[in-house]
């Protein structure tokens, strides 16, 4: 049984956050977060690319397995458009879910796609995207598919909303409208789309919990860069001026389980 689904009914708003690598992905698991997602801006960004739709299925697929073979908590993916049409659809859902993947969601985009927060995004016609929706519950076994529109932003909301409505009914698990900037936008989300279990990216206090059954929190991904920036400055400016505590190493071996590598090597060493 896929252990995400018990978690988003009893844990409404589920928050999980960014993570682009597995050594992050451990650190949630070891922070106590339940879940995590694997961002497709920040899995372009660890490749120096912006997300654009420069990478490939057989880039995030093989970025998801990485992930999910890290950890022991369920891995939400972002699948972009699903790579193609209804036929590329069922076979990226295969193989997201071979990978270990519990939720994934693909996007009304057209291709090249863009982040969701960027301009200039356009969507594809609506049977278009249904088709490739209903490939998607076809194709999954025990992974969450979760439908997801871009049409926000080029389209306003009546287009958004008859979109998830549409994707729902055609099977989808959850629908997920991005782009949402402000409280206004996150109040009319939840009003619109009342009775759809939906999705939430950003960092916004949900007061109303109703139908929100997950959030993708992007405000590690942030942190990190701008701390990892302030820490490169400073240690352009100054090698002294970075206070360590002394304990980095130790904790940072901890986390990758070095003590457990060790104990498997001892355990079946030649020299025993």
């Amino acid at each position: 049984m896929n252990e995400l689904r018990p978690l988003i009914l009893n844990n409404k708003p589920l928050r999980v956050p960014f993570v682009y690598d597995a050594l992050q992905a451990r650190i949630a698991e070891q922070a106590g977060f339940p879940a995590i997602y694997m961002t497709g801006f920040g899995t372009a960004a660890a490749r120096g690319l912006p997300d654009v739709g420069l990478l490939s299925a057989t880039e995030m697929i093989q970025a998801a397995r990485q992930l999910a073979e890290a950890v022991d908590i369920p891995l939400i993916c972002d699948a972009d458009t699903g790579y193609g049409n209804a036929m590329n659809v069922q076979r990226t859902v295969k193989a997201y879910e071979q990978a270990g993947v519990a939720a994934m969601h693909i996007e009304d985009q057209a291709w090249p796609k863009r982040c969701g927060f960027m301009h200039g995004k356009q969507v594809i016609p609506l049977n278009e995207m249904l088709s490739k929706v209903k490939a998607a519950v076809d194709s999954a076994k025990d992974i969450l598919i979760i439908a997801r529109t871009d049409a926000l932003q080029p389209e306003g909301w009546n287009a958004a909303v008859e979109r998830v409505n549409r994707y729902y009914e055609a099977g989808a698990d959850m629908v997920f409208v991005d782009g949402i900037r402000n409280e206004k936008d996150l109040t009319a989300y939840i009003s619109k789309t009342k009775g759809i279990p939906k999705l939430y990216n950003g960092t916004l206090a949900v007061t109303e919990m109703e139908d929100i059954h997950l959030i993708i929190d992007p405000t590690s991904m942030m942190a990190i860069f701008a701390a990892t920036l302030k820490i490169f400055k400073d240690l352009k400016q100054d090698s002294g001026s970075v206070a360590l505590t002394g304990s980095e190493f130790r904790d940072i071996t901890k986390t990758l389980g070095l003590k457990e590598m060790l104990a498997i090597a001892d355990r079946f060493s030649e020299n025993k």
